[in-house]
């Protein structure tokens, strides 16, 4: 199979400026805001985006160099197969969050539920839609009880090595 390539479209700015200490997951992070930086070449994409609450920010995790197929999650003391987690040290390390979008400001967006690290990497935006987007999950793998953990993880570190 061929090499896949990815050029990123833009950089996420957040007030969190190194992985250790980040929320886990955007649904935690409270009030955290940031912004969104798309880069003017691709600025015409943005176009109709402020109808929606929410988007999906797919980007690059830059700062992950430990790549691992069995990883020690933050929200279990266990190891799991990379795909089985969220963990950022994965083959492809692609991070996907759920942001609220609050304003759109020619070719920067204003957010909250910021979980990204500052300069982080863009590869692309999608609306949330919960019409496509929720699906009931009777099962969640070993988080399920390790779910109450949630609110209180951060990351601490352990991919960047």
């Amino acid at each position: 199979m061929e090499k896949i390539e990815y050029a990123p479209i833009g950089v996420i700015h957040s007030e969190f400026k190194e992985p250790k200490g980040t929320p886990i997951q955007s649904s935690v992070s409270g009030n955290a805001r940031g912004t969104v930086e798309v880069f003017q070449k691709y600025a015409e994409g943005l176009e109709d985006i402020e109808g929606f609450s929410h988007i999906f920010l797919i980007y690059h995790f830059h700062l992950s160099k430990k790549v691992s197929l069995k990883v020690k999650p933050y929200l279990d003391d266990l190891r799991h197969g990379v795909f089985a987690t969220r963990a950022p040290g994965r083959p492809n390390p692609v991070g996907v969050s759920v942001v609220r979008l609050l304003r759109v400001e020619g070719n920067i967006l204003h957010i909250r539920g910021a979980d990204i690290v500052e300069g982080t990497p863009l590869l692309d935006i999608k609306p949330y839609v919960p019409e496509f987007d929720i699906h009931e999950a009777p099962e969640t793998g070993w988080i399920e009880e390790n779910v109450h953990k949630l609110s209180k993880s951060r990351d601490d570190g352990r991919f960047i090595k």
